[in-house]
């Protein structure tokens, strides 16, 4: 990611692609997984009661529904609390649900509905990351695989600020949990492009795509798995002694789709909201796609992952658990490597492309990660895609 100028017999200068200055919005309400666990019971006994139109005992559709997610789903040692910005899920009223109104419709509301929840809240939520900026960006990117909205909220945001002949306006959609790396890339060309300052803003609103009709195992993970999550952050080419304090270079970044894995991980629109299907098979293909797919990285960045890997920090999307202790077995990576992946999941849950950047601010706010260490970050989509990206801090 380094390029080189120079002029009138000068030595080159290198001028490096850096990443900082990281906002979090945090969304507007909060639960511990127990509650959410309690929360989910309720709502798809109920969602249950509805579509069958049987008076069953609520009761016992509760405890068995406890009982699959006590199974199947992410357990509260993994997952703390979870963020959402949806009010419903603060309270069992049924009769005065947002979205969630399971006693006129087992699913809750169409899509119509849930994305006009989405285009007002993802406005909302853009305008105050930006609300103390006066100078306009050269570029504004705004990334997000759970809503759809045109004009854009950052396309709005610069008419409100009325930097519309200064600012351009991109949007990364529907890529899924991967979409920072892309986004990166992208930010790294437009500043090459006449751009002085790109800034990245990541709305997810995982959240409002439940469906309490689904009971079945995979759809349960989902559920208590996910939450909904908000940042931004700045892309600058950057002289090397004018970097920032907790601010990253980007050695080098990297993508591939694995082989025969398009049907294993799918996220589609339908009627009553975005679905997502997972295979069982998705930990195994990136297992099997994954040592090379770090020995060609870490060679785009002049390294030798068999020399550099054992220090690094490992920035890894936590898809899961399981994900995150399927790449620590497989590299052979000690605990303290993954300590920051397993942080935010713990704090913050799976907020899709809005992780792997609170993971990232996490270790520019860590002062244990010391200047000049090596930050390894790794993403999974569908596709199968994996991303990845080599960065150093400043």
């Amino acid at each position: 990611m380094r390029r080189s100028s120079s002029g009138n017999g000068a030595d080159p200068m290198e001028r490096r692609v850096i990443v900082k200055s990281f906002v979090s919005e945090p969304p507007r309400y909060s639960r511990s997984q127990v509650e959410a666990f309690e929360w989910l019971a309720a709502a798809h006994a109920l969602a249950a009661s509805t579509r069958t139109g049987r008076a069953e005992r609520s009761g016992a559709l509760r405890e068995r529904i406890m009982d699959l997610l006590l199974r199947y789903s992410c357990a509260p040692e993994h997952i703390g609390s979870r963020r959402s910005d949806i009010p419903d899920f603060m309270h069992t009223d049924w009769q005065r649900m947002t979205i969630f109104n399971l006693q006129e419709s087992p699913r809750g509301r169409g899509l119509g509905i849930r994305n006009a929840f989405y285009a007002g809240t993802a406005d909302r939520v853009v305008e105050a990351l930006f609300s103390r900026d006066t100078q306009p960006p050269s570029d504004l990117i705004h990334v997000s695989c759970t809503g759809y909205v045109s004009p854009s909220p950052i396309q709005r945001l610069i008419e409100r600020k009325g930097w519309n002949r200064s600012t351009r306006a991109v949007q990364v959609y529907h890529m899924g949990c991967y979409a920072a790396l892309p986004a990166l890339r992208i930010a790294a060309a437009l500043t090459e492009c006449g751009g002085a300052r790109a800034e990245i803003v990541h709305t997810e609103l995982c959240t409002l795509h439940f469906n309490p009709a689904d009971h079945s195992p995979v759809q349960l993970i989902i559920q208590t798995l996910f939450a909904d999550g908000h940042i931004r952050y700045a892309v600058v080419h950057d002289e090397a002694r004018n970097r920032a304090d907790g601010a990253f270079e980007i050695v080098a970044l990297q993508e591939e789709v694995v082989p025969d894995s398009l049907d294993d991980m799918t996220w589609t629109v339908s009627e009553w909201g975005f679905e997502m299907t997972l295979s069982r098979d998705v930990p195994g293909k990136i297992a099997d796609a994954l040592p090379r797919f770090l020995v060609e990285l870490f060679s785009k960045a002049g390294m030798k992952y068999s020399d550099e890997g054992e220090g690094a920090v490992f920035a890894i999307h936590p898809g899961g658990p399981r994900i995150l202790d399927s790449v620590q077995e497989l590299l052979g990576l000690k605990e303290i490597q993954l300590r920051l992946s397993r942080m935010i999941l713990f704090e913050r849950g799976n907020m899709s492309s809005a992780t792997l950047p609170h993971i990232w601010m996490a270790a520019a706010a860590d002062a244990s990660v010391k200047p000049g260490s090596i930050i390894v970050s790794l993403a999974f989509g569908p596709g199968l895609t994996i991303a990845g990206a080599i960065f150093r801090k400043c």
